[in-house]
């Protein structure tokens, strides 16, 4: 626990690209990763995993320090902690009540600006999702990420009663040099085998969380393109009955 403190209180690498406008024809130049000093990173991280922790019998006393079973044995303490993780992970990509509304109200924006091809509309919205929730209400990039991929999940694995037949096998990206086209093809090709929930931190970690994000919204515009082609049907429509 010590060990893992003074990593935490020492230096903490931050993947946030400077903000830019990127259209989503563009392909932007990667942007260096930035290495900043975070105090008290490793307190603050436990302070936030202490409910989930609880789960497995540990919890913070008043002064911060974690108490509970196994403290002294290191491999049981990263158990329990990577369990808390993986635990708080799920949460974060999975909003329930009026955050899964307003969540899925987001993405039905975005199919819908990239579908009339409104990239400019499409990129500011999903860049002004944040990374963590100001208010529990509030729709996240996770949120937005683990909403999209468990819905992509469902209709290109034949597990969703409405949706045609082949509608996995029939949906391709849009044609032209999208941004985020390598993403959206790898959720694509993980949700025709039910894995795009399940698999998304590789699926981050090979493209990066932003491209991630955007890459949500093209796929879920793709699929639900192709199936309003295949059943006459409004793609307006479609999403506002399918995204919920």
């Amino acid at each position: 626990m010590d060990r893992m403190l003074q990593l935490g209180n020492a230096v903490a690498v931050s993947k946030r690209r400077p903000r830019r406008t990127i259209n989503w024809r563009g392909t932007p130049e990667p942007a260096v990763p930035q290495i900043v000093h975070v105090p008290g990173l490793a307190q603050q991280m436990l302070a936030e995993l202490a409910p989930l922790l609880a789960e497995d019998g540990y919890h913070l006393d008043a002064d911060g320090v974690l108490d509970g079973p196994d403290t002294s044995d290191p491999e049981a303490l990263q158990a329990a902690l990577d369990r808390a993780v993986a635990r708080h992970n799920l949460a974060q990509s999975t909003p329930v009540g009026t955050a899964r509304e307003n969540t899925c109200t987001t993405l039905q924006l975005a199919v819908q600006a990239i579908a009339a091809d409104d990239h400019t509309t499409a990129t500011a919205l999903l860049d002004t999702v944040p990374p963590v929730a100001a208010t529990p209400d509030e729709a996240t990039v996770a949120g937005c990420i683990g909403t999209g991929l468990s819905l992509l999940d469902t209709w290109l694995s034949g597990h969703h009663l409405d949706t045609p037949t082949d509608l996995g096998a029939s949906t391709r990206l849009p044609a032209g040099p999208w941004d985020s086209k390598h993403a959206a093809t790898d959720i694509i090709t993980n949700a025709r085998q039910h894995r795009a929930f399940d698999t998304q931190n590789a699926i981050i970690l090979r493209h990066g969380g932003r491209a991630v994000h955007h890459g949500t919204a093209l796929a879920l515009t793709a699929t639900l393109q192709t199936w309003a082609t295949l059943t006459d049907h409004r793609i307006d429509d479609l999403a506002h009955l399918h995204i919920a």
